[in-house]
């Protein structure tokens, strides 16, 4: 299961995230998105806990949720997936397909 944990303070390492989690169960992996892309390496107050079993997500979920770190209450929820690789269609979003037929304008002739 995959969490999202927002609202880090800007000092929160990985290590500590891991030590926070592994109190509900094996943690696979921890990452706290940063700006490396730009070149600062700033850290950017989110990130995302990898473990092995839903149960145990939910349990640490249940748990961590509203909880302070580093004088910071975080916010911590199921992670969304990046995108939908089933291919199914998501209701409530429609296809972007724009047709110039809609868009055709009428010009009258002087």
């Amino acid at each position: 299961m995959n969490i999202y944990v927002g609202n880090l303070s800007l000092e929160t390492t990985e290590d500590e995230l891991h030590r926070e989690f592994t109190r509900f169960g094996e943690v696979i992996s921890v990452t706290i998105m940063n700006d490396r892309y730009i070149g600062s390496g700033q850290p950017r107050g989110y990130g995302y806990v990898e473990m092995t079993s839903k149960s145990e997500g939910v349990t640490a979920i249940a748990n961590l949720e509203g909880k302070r770190m580093r004088n910071r209450v975080i916010n911590v929820v199921e992670a969304l997936p990046l995108s939908n690789k089933s291919g199914i269609a998501i209701p409530g979003i429609r296809n972007n397909n724009r047709s110039n037929k809609s868009r055709e304008r009428k010009y009258q002739m002087i």
